[in-house]
């Protein structure tokens, strides 16, 4: 069976000067998920990460502004990564950027891509400097694009030569460079405006003020406290409020001032300042619990330890681990973590892949197994040899897809997102309409329709309602890739939840795939003869039955015959020219096509089927000289997640297999599997999976990534096995089990059930306390301090109830 590789495609990075990039159009959703970089020269890719964000209508306020700076081309904002994107003339608009951001009242730093390195440059004494850097780095063909900064000394460069070349090559311009180790990004406020100062104070000045006004005192003194709260209170969100106006945005904080500001002008002090407190305090705490659930993967990154033990010149030194390169040998003692992917190369050891994999239990290596960065060694003492720099490490790629998963809008994210972009401005229209018709009717006070339009523009803001989706999503993604299962997007983890049929491959997926020969049935040919002539035709696949014949043919020191014109026959065999001979090794279906008699063999082989082997038949056109049977093993965890699966609502599994119905029907039986289809051509599984949708079935389908390819296309959901140590898989899927075992799939299933049903929680919680708070507007039963109340308490209880996703157990 023929193996078929996920296109890659290059990940351009942010900074400065672009050499060259693919502009294929399947490249796209990849660029704009890492960056946005330009299809011309002279545009330049800027990521940034923000702070303070909890609710997507600050993202939209931040687009919005950033907009309107002079050379910013395009700008996107992900309120559930908390990341900025944008694509820019110069990068010194790098300044404004982040400038117009902290004016907005959020933090803001700059981001390097996982294609960048960062260097410190001793040695500049002017901004010639580092334009000589940089045009004598991009003279050599592996620099891909690089930037220095004279007044930070900061060097970014993607490229994909040595470190300690890049050390060498600056220092023969005549500097310094020294590799910056990239740690987890922490946003900290820079002074006390940024913190809890303010709030603190606005609450002690509230409730100093409210004491005063209990005792006989001028109302006066109570009144400049309450005033105090508000503007201590006020300060930041009213900011915010002004250049969110400024350009063009309805959100919170122009909800909540206009509230604060509105109440003081009708004399309602306490009530302003209550509004300020709350609103400042249902911040705090909403920035809070989001910022866990986005920690939730960036966390990964703390698994791998920064430090390698490395052979230089028969001695071994610590290096950071971003200096390590690819070729060098690293030691790691029993009880330390591995620092980079690799294979080993001495020593004999248990391995605890749970970081990548999930899997519960350590797996053992020996000479020639790979290992992976983040993973403890347990036992004994291990020489490996680096395959991945730290960048393109297992653990690196799985913090990047999430991430960009974690972008991807579900449908019902987009949906509220679309209706909250109407509804606010309604909402808005609405408030100022009820402040002035009934007055002007003469259906009572100005006053008091004014308080009743306040209280509508505090209770209709719809934070609650639009973070109920991207919170959910975000922690269950980040839940599911802790237990080694990538969801690339909100989309499939909804698919997922609804799934009501999955279908297996067999081989490789509900079976171990490492199938072994059990019997050689000689027809007109003698064992040795037959093993050559199947070892010269079957060493050109890579099918796991036709490397289990290979393995087989060499143990027994068959003889290796020069062949040609191979060629594979997809769900028949493969043929080749032998000695001036055409000779096949293929299923009963094809030495039937090609005409010859399998009525002599026919029995046996029926016979050996029933016992859930796999017939390889070896011949010519006019003879059969023997048949192989090779039989493969039940996974061990196989049985047990078809079980679970039952357990967690699916209504039906299927297996689709190449394999004749006596194989499969074993097989099927052994597993647990509740139905088979058999004698399946790829094609074939493709019709199969169509047919198990009619009627609006849900289906997912489950293989290796690779040669399923078209079945996994062509279900609603495909998944796909051992993401840890196949690049292939994660191109093709929609989810990726980086164990090789279907162990984590009842966990999936389960997750994404769980996701859909706090969104609809979420979504329903939000809408009610919308509609209670409303309905007691204009009865005269809400304060606007328990409208506040409510619209932040509503969004705290909804983070709260999404964070249970992370907590989420097998």
């Amino acid at each position: 069976m023929d193996d078929s590789a996920g296109d890659t495609c290059c990940q351009p990075s942010s900074v400065s000067v672009v050499k060259d990039c693919c502009t294929d159009e399947s490249c796209t959703s990849h660029h704009e998920s890492i960056e946005a970089v330009s299809d011309s020269q002279n545009t330049q890719g800027l990521e940034f990460r923000i702070g303070g964000m909890d609710c997507p209508s600050c993202a939209e306020t931040i687009e919005k502004s950033i907009r309107k700076i002079n050379g910013v081309q395009s700008v996107r904002v992900n309120y559930s990564t908390a990341k900025l994107q944008t694509k820019v003339e110069d990068t010194e608009i790098s300044e404004q950027i982040e400038k117009q951001v902290q004016k907005l009242g959020f933090l803001i730093e700059s981001l390097v891509s996982a294609d960048m390195q960062v260097f410190n440059v001793e040695g500049m004494d002017c901004a010639a400097c580092a334009v000589s850097i940089e045009k004598h780095l991009l003279k050599r063909s592996d620099v891909e694009q690089v930037s220095v900064n004279f007044s930070t000394g900061k060097m970014k460069i993607a490229h994909q030569a040595n470190v300690n070349t890049i050390i060498r090559e600056v220092e023969k311009a005549g500097y310094k460079a020294i590799p910056v180790s990239q740690g987890k990004p922490s946003l900290q406020p820079k002074s006390f405006f940024d913190g809890l100062l303010l709030t603190s104070l606005s609450g002690l000045t509230l409730l100093l003020g409210f004491v005063l006004s209990l005792v006989d005192i001028p109302s006066i003194l109570p009144t400049i406290l309450y005033a105090a709260s508000i503007i201590l209170g006020g300060y930041k969100p009213a900011k915010s409020a002004f250049y969110a106006v400024k350009s063009g945005s309805l959100d919170m904080n122009v909800l909540m001032s206009a509230a604060a500001i509105g109440a003081a002008l009708i004399g309602q002090w306490l009530e302003g300042a209550t509004v300020v407190f709350l609103f400042a305090v249902g911040n705090a705490l909403q920035n809070k619990s989001i910022e866990r659930t986005r920690n939730s993967i960036r966390g990964l990154m703390d698994f791998a330890p920064s430090e390698a033990w490395i052979k230089e010149e028969g001695q071994w030194v610590k290096k950071a681990a971003e200096e390590v390169s690819v070729g060098q040998i690293m030691m790691v003692k029993p009880g330390e973590k591995i620092p980079l992917d690799g294979e080993v190369l001495s020593g004999d050891s248990s391995v605890n892949q749970a970081p990548i994999t999930g899997e519960s239990l350590p797996v053992d290596k020996v000479p020639g197994d790979p290992v992976y960065a983040g993973t403890v060694n347990q036992n004994g003492s291990l020489e490996i040899k680096v395959t991945k720099i730290v960048k393109d490490t297992a653990i690196a790629r799985i913090i990047h897809l999430v991430e960009e998963a974690q972008e991807q809008k579900s449908p019902t994210q987009a949906f509220v997102d679309r209706f909250a972009k109407v509804y606010t401005p309604i909402v808005f229209v609405l408030a100022v309409l009820i402040a002035i018709v009934p007055p002007l009717a003469g259906w009572g006070t100005w006053s008091d329709w004014f308080y009743k339009a306040l209280e509508l523009l505090v209770v209709a803001c719809p934070c609650a309602l639009v973070i109920s989706t991207p919170v959910a999503i975000v922690s269950a993604i980040g839940n599911a890739a802790r237990n080694g299962i990538l969801i690339k997007g909100g989309a499939f983890l909804e698919i997922a939840g609804a799934l009501q049929v999955i279908a297996f491959d067999k081989t490789g997926t509900l079976t171990e795939g490492n199938p072994q020969v059990t019997t050689i049935l000689p027809v007109e040919a003698q064992e040795p003869e037959i093993l050559a002539i199947a070892l010269t035709i079957e060493e050109q696949s890579m099918h796991p039955i036709a490397k289990a014949i290979t393995e087989y043919a060499k143990g027994e020191n068959a003889e290796n015959r020069v062949g040609s014109a191979f060629k594979a026959i997809p769900g028949k065999g493969a043929q080749a020219h032998i000695q001036g001979e055409e000779y096949y090794a293929g299923n009963l279906r094809l030495f039937q096509e090609i005409g010859v008699d399998v009525t002599r063999i026919r029995k046996k082989v029926e016979e050996l089927q029933q016992q859930g082997n796999s017939i390889v038949i070896i011949g010519s056109k006019e003879k059969i000289l023997g048949v192989i049977a090779v039989a493969d093993t039940i996974r061990k965890a196989t049985v047990i997640a078809l079980q679970q699966l039952k357990t967690v609502g699916i209504e039906k599994s299927v297996m689709l297999t190449g394999d004749n119905k006596g194989t499969a029907k074993q097989v099927a039986a052994s597993a647990g599997v509740d139905d088979y289809m058999a004698d399946l051509m790829p094609e074939d599984k493709v019709s199969a999976i169509k047919q198990l949708q009619a009627g609006g079935k849900v289906v997912a389908m489950v293989g290796d990534g690779i040669n399923d390819a078209p079945a996994l296309a062509s279900a609603n959901l495909g998944i796909a096995m051992g993401g840890a140590g196949t690049d292939a898989a994660i191109e093709t899927a929609d989810i990726i089990l980086m164990a090789d075992n279907l162990e984590k799939l009842p966990h999936t299933v389960k997750l994404s059930r769980k996701a859909l049903i706090i969104i609809k929680q979420n979504i329903w919680f939000s809408l009610i306390v919308k509609v209670v708070a409303l309905a007691f507007i204009f009865p005269g039963w809400l304060t606007l301090w328990i409208a506040v109340l409510s619209d932040t308490g509503a969004a705290l209880i909804v983070i709260m109830n999404s964070l249970r996703l992370l907590n989420t157990k097998d």
